[in-house]
Parts: structure tokens; sequence; C-alpha cells
């Protein structure tokens, strides 16, 4: 994993560049290919962290999970908001964790906040996330939904 990461950020990064210069000229393609070999070494001294994700098939199914849930709360939010007389009762709540590592929280947080009407506030690792929603009617139901939909695949992942 680690070769072709070697391998395909640079090419990435040379590409970008030439689509963004909308040119092929051998001096945009040197140029380009110096910097995406710099760039892409300056950015291995960034994250000294390494992830080691298991079952990276399992990504799949989260990430369709994950686009029902966003499409879910986006109507589900739009009938809060568009329909007058609706009383709102926004609030915290804290959902009890098992994650650990720093990466799988990371991609936890980003689940959390893209679906409309929840925000991520907190991470404690190993503890609890803080999570800010737009209309609180039943926390137990939340922790469950963020335990089964997303931390289970999560787990199987990265620990």
């Amino acid at each position: 994993m680690r070769r072709a990461y070697l391998i395909l950020l640079p090419l990435f990064l040379l590409g970008l560049w030439l689509l963004l210069n909308r040119s092929v000229s051998p001096g945009h393609i040197a140029l380009g290919a110096a910097l995406a070999i710099w760039l892409s070494w300056g950015s291995t001294r960034l994250r000294p962290l390494r992830a080691k994700p298991h079952r990276l098939w399992l990504l799949a199914g989260l990430a369709a999970r994950l686009l029902v849930d966003v499409t879910r709360s986006n109507l589900a939010v739009a009938r809060l908001v568009w329909r007058p007389g609706r009383d709102l009762s926004p609030g915290f709540m804290t959902i009890p964790l098992k994650l650990r590592d720093p990466h799988a929280l990371a991609v936890l947080a980003c689940c959390l906040t893209y679906t409309p009407g929840t925000v991520v506030v907190d991470i404690k690792r190993g503890e609890s996330v803080t999570l800010h929603v737009l209309d609180l009617q039943n926390e137990e139901a939340w922790v469950s939904f963020v335990q089964d939909r997303y931390e289970r695949t999560l787990l199987e992942v990265f620990q």
C-alpha cells in the first residue's frame, strides 16, 4: 500500500497540475513533476500516524449507508425547516464509543457531520462523541443509530 501511495500521489498531483494549467508542454510537465515529487515527499512528514485498515470492502457498504442517511436527513431537515409552527428541540448528546483509532474517529466525525441536522462537537478517543442534533427527540435511538450503522463497521475496518 505504501508503494502505491508513493507512486499514485505524485501522478495525481502531476495530472492535476497539467489539468489546471491546460497545457502539456515540456516545461509544464517538468515543473509539475518536480512539484508533485516535492509535495509528495513533504506530505509524508505531516502524517506521523499510519492508518492500518483491514477489510476495506466494508467501506463500500458504509458509503452506501451514508448516502442513504444523508438523503433521508436532507428530506427530514427540509420538512422541519419549511413546515411552519413546528417546534424544534435542538440539543446536545453524548454517545459512548469503543473506537480508539484516530483515523476511524475522523471517518465517524465526517459521517456524522456530513449528515444534515447533526454536527460533531467533541470527540474523546475511546470514550465518547458529543453530537448536536437539530431535532433531538429520542437520545437512545441516536445512540443505537450511530453505534449500529457507523461504529460497528469502523471497528471492523480499523481495529
